[in-house]
């Protein structure tokens, strides 16, 4: 990777990546009202993991961290909540004053490359603060990398668009009822713009057995007056994990999420610390409560039958119950899915990074941030570091003796 780039585009005059405070996914402002009705004063760490461990152009820490100090300037308008008000139902009235006052500070992130150019990127602050912060500095990420390496030159909106168009015919002629929920890894807004542009045309083309129904994305969301689509990440439960322990985490999590919203937004992320546990935790009430579950990681099809099964266990029909399936899909293995899923419960699903960075000769960036550690007051002087446990082998995340003494706290063998 040429590192005279970066010098190049330091020359240049930055523009703003990120516009709009709602150019976000709605989960994070869901998961931020539970925070602040639970856990008003948590305090969380969150660590930047490039899995491909690739080399960023010189100044691109410099050039991140330019792009974060602007997110400084960044407010809610009166048309975004609004428009939230009118989507999102269920989210309480009190949170929109919350957010009317929220400024971003740029001294919750820091970055910065090593020798060989790796990038690093870490937040810490209270939890109701920083937890903002993920996707829009995931898709800054993204942005900046293609704008100063100039792949950024490969893009081809209007060829997107007809690509994009050909997906969703394939996937509403199956049958698919699906979301975008690619915000965090797109190759540009421009890109993730022309893909909602494209599937929604395509939607209302013509009578379908599929649906589009919305994406993650509030702001365009509103754009194209579709539903803004979210629960919960992964991060509620680990952060709850790390304050008070793994084998609880679950049970804790959903009743937080039921006082909060009340039997609203429904569908509930299961993986956090793998099937086993989280089994114990879902009792008959919470089976009844949630509408539904959502399938991110292991085998889509070995995931979906424990989940019938333990529908069943209870004496609740699954084909009543919402199975969501958001585990790196494709066109391709959506569909498959819904043939097979179709018999057994009510399937739909989330795509991220298929539809919004998938450009010919452009390679997606394969990017994280993660919540690696919880306090539960700002009173403490110690964190509790925390993880995640994939149904996917091999690709846990966290430090690797944090993993293990997790493992061992739930009787998982390595």
């Amino acid at each position: 990777m040429s590192r005279g780039l970066g010098d190049v585009y330091k020359r240049q005059v930055m523009e703003q990546i990120i516009k709009h405070f709602t150019d976000d996914d709605l989960y994070k402002f869901t998961m931020c009202c539970a925070v602040i009705d639970n856990f008003p004063r948590a305090q969380v760490k969150y660590t930047f993991t490039d899995r491909d461990n690739t080399v960023y152009p010189a100044g691109f820490a410099e050039a991140l961290t330019e792009q974060i100090a602007m997110l400084e300037d960044l407010k809610i308008t009166d048309d975004e909540i609004d428009f939230m008000r009118r989507k999102c139902s269920f989210i309480p009235g009190w949170f929109y004053n919350y957010l009317k006052g929220y400024r971003f500070n740029r001294h919750w992130s820091k970055a910065w490359q090593d020798d060989e150019g790796h990038l690093h990127v870490e937040f810490e602050g209270s939890w109701a603060d920083t937890i903002l912060l993920e996707v829009k500095v995931l898709a800054i990420i993204s942005d900046l990398y293609y704008e100063m390496t100039g792949q950024n030159r490969l893009f081809n909106y209007d060829a997107y668009y007809d690509k994009t168009y050909r997906k969703a015919e394939r996937l509403l002629g199956a049958g698919c009822i699906y979301s975008d929920f690619g915000t965090r890894r797109r190759a540009s807004f421009m890109a993730e713009d022309t893909v909602i542009r494209a599937m929604k045309d395509c939607n209302m083309s013509r009578e379908w057995p599929g649906r589009f129904v919305g994406t993650s994305n509030i702001y365009l969301a509103m754009k194209y007056d579709l539903l803004p689509i979210g629960t919960m990440a992964h991060e509620f439960v680990c952060a709850i994990g790390g304050m008070y322990g793994p084998q609880m985490a679950n049970n804790i999590a959903m009743n937080s999420w039921r006082n909060t919203f009340r039997g609203a937004l429904g569908t509930y992320l299961y993986d956090s610390f793998g099937w086993d546990i989280f089994s114990l935790n879902f009792s008959e009430d919470f089976a009844n409560l949630f509408k539904g579950l959502r399938v991110d990681s292991g085998d889509n099809y070995e995931q979906l039958m424990l989940i019938v099964d333990k529908y069943r266990s209870f004496g609740i029909d699954p084909r009543t119950k919402q199975v969501i399936f958001s585990n790196a899909l494709d066109t391709d293995s959506a569909i498959e899915v819904q043939q097979f899923a179709k018999d057994y419960c009510q399937p739909s699903f989330g795509i991220g990074t298929h539809f919004t960075n998938d450009f010919d000769g452009v390679k997606p960036l394969n990017i994280v941030i993660k919540l690696v550690a919880a306090k539960i007051t700002e009173s403490w002087t110690f964190y509790n570091e925390t993880c995640k446990l994939s149904e996917d082998e091999g690709k846990h995340t966290g430090r690797p003796e944090v993993v293990k003494r997790f493992m061992q706290a739930l009787n998982i063998n390595s």
